[in-house]
């Protein structure tokens, strides 16, 4: 029994001994790893780039306060009808000039662009709405780290990306921004893929994308969360709709990534900004985004008085990929969004088909005829769980539509087949148009002129023929559009 109490006494000095190196190299380890952290932000504290940084840094580490968010408004203040009852069909009066469509010029075909191919020197490479981009990144920041979770976390983590080398970065968006034509919110969204692709963790993703918005002129504050969870807030003009809002100074900030969700944490922040970050989150599509073109095919029809109306047209699934992305806006954003040409011209040329020849009002009811009847009426809340609001594009795309979605389609293609002066016109649960045309019917004063009132979802009612419930009823806004080219 002794014999077996010392072997145990022995072997549980050996292990003894054997845990204590372990925690010995453990600790160094440790110690080591800590101490390499710690000079990555010792250094970093004084190797900034710009000098910008050094006085912002400041703001950072100051007593950040709470604010409080207002929820903005859904876009309608009461539910849209969930169906409406079509008109019998009925002749439509022959008035107004001959019309002969304009097609756009046919511009020499270029040969197909094939995808970019991968560059070799480049550190990242990645797929953006079907176009292939590639990034170089100063390896150092990957060493940044959100720690501690706190305001000082955020203050550790900047100073290491404002003491990078992030102009190559930077120089590589801008280019991109430029070669594929991108809109703020294109640009947005290609800064936070790029930040995804370098970081794991979901916090510090958004640190590298706040801290490249800065860079880039954009206004945008970044705030931390009781849960330890980072949110970034952008400066917007536009009202973004159903999205947590902020005031500083006068300006409205959104936390775009809770677009119509409900539960709000509070947030802590700062109200300073970025010293010559004034840029306001953009979402005009004055042009669209050059991406890759996917190309896919839709054939629609509808019939009047037994005769079948038909039309094709090509579209760019890249683009309407990216369109999808956009939370609510203001109204004007979609209705002033231009048509891919090629899926314009498709569809004009098969409009062309069954409009020259005849009188300007025959000819625009038929158009008015081709919105109403091609596509199924359904709320967003229906086909898609959420408020959306569509661009012409998508419109022509998905199989049903609701009110402003027709309005939006109805809109582009009467102004741009033939010139004539619309306005989109609200009420509180319905979307319709106005026409500035010289034909009787119902009307609306807009600056002062008669507008023609045309309703996108009335099914085969014609120019100048209100829903009975909105005759008698003010609209609440109009929404104006730009001259097309």
């Amino acid at each position: 029994m002794r014999q077996n109490r010392d072997g145990e006494r022995n072997l549980f000095n050996q292990f003894g001994l054997f845990s204590f190196f372990l925690l010995f190299w453990a600790n160094i380890l440790f110690a080591e790893s800590f101490a390499d952290f710690k000079r990555v932000q010792s250094a970093a504290y004084t190797e900034y780039r710009d000098e910008r940084d050094n006085a912002f840094n400041a703001y950072l580490k100051a007593q950040w306060k709470e604010y409080k968010a207002y929820i903005t408004p859904p876009m309608y203040k009461e539910p849209k009808p969930k169906s409406i009852a079509p008109k019998p069909e009925q002749k439509v009066p022959k008035v107004g000039p001959i019309v002969k469509i304009k097609l756009p010029e046919v511009k020499k075909i270029k040969k197909e662009e094939k995808p970019l191919k991968k560059e070799v020197k480049k550190d990242i490479h990645f797929d953006f709405f079907g176009s292939v981009v590639a990034f170089n990144y100063d390896k150092k920041i990957k060493k940044a780290k959100f720690y501690p979770e706190s305001q000082r976390g955020i203050s550790n983590f900047f100073s290491i990306l404002a003491s990078s080398n992030y102009s190559v970065t930077l120089h590589e968006i801008e280019n991109y921004r430029d070669t594929l034509k991108l809109n703020d919110w294109a640009v947005y969204l290609l800064v936070s893929k790029l930040a995804h692709r370098i970081y794991q963790e979901p916090n510090e993703e958004k640190i590298y994308t706040w801290f490249l918005l800065n860079k880039l002129s954009y206004n945008v504050k970044i705030a931390l969360s009781d849960s330890k969870s980072i949110y970034l807030l952008h400066y917007s003009k536009e009202i973004i709709y159903a999205t947590p809002r902020y005031s500083f100074n006068g300006k409205y900030y959104y936390i775009v990534s809770k677009y119509n969700k409900q539960n709000i944490e509070r947030i802590y922040t700062y109200a300073q900004d970025y010293p010559e970050a004034e840029k306001a989150l953009d979402f005009t599509l004055k042009t669209l985004p050059s991406f890759q073109n996917t190309k896919r095919v839709k054939h629609i029809s509808f019939s009047e008085y037994g005769k079948v109306y038909k039309a094709s047209y090509h579209y760019n699934e890249n683009l309407l990929d990216f369109m999808n992305t956009y939370p609510q806006v203001d109204y004007g954003v979609y209705f002033n969004a231009p048509m891919e040409e090629a899926t314009y011209r498709d569809l004009a040329e098969d409009i062309k088909r069954y409009t020259d020849g005849k009188k300007m009002s025959e000819a625009m009811n038929i158009v008015l005829r081709f919105v109403q009847k091609a596509f199924k009426y359904e709320r967003d809340n229906e086909q898609f769980g959420h408020e959306k609001v569509m661009f012409a594009e998508e419109a022509l795309v998905f199989n049903a539509s609701d009110c402003e979605d027709r309005a939006i389609l109805f809109s582009y293609l009467i102004k741009k087949l033939f010139g004539v002066s619309v306005v989109g016109v609200k009420y509180s649960d319905h979307m319709s148009t106005a026409l500035y045309i010289p034909l009787h019917g119902d009307s609306i004063i807009y600056n002062r002129r008669r507008y023609v009132l045309a309703d996108p979802t009335y099914v085969n009612a014609n120019i100048g023929q209100e829903m009975p419930r909105y005759k008698n009823i003010e609209p609440e806004s109009f929404i104006r559009l730009r001259t097309y080219k």
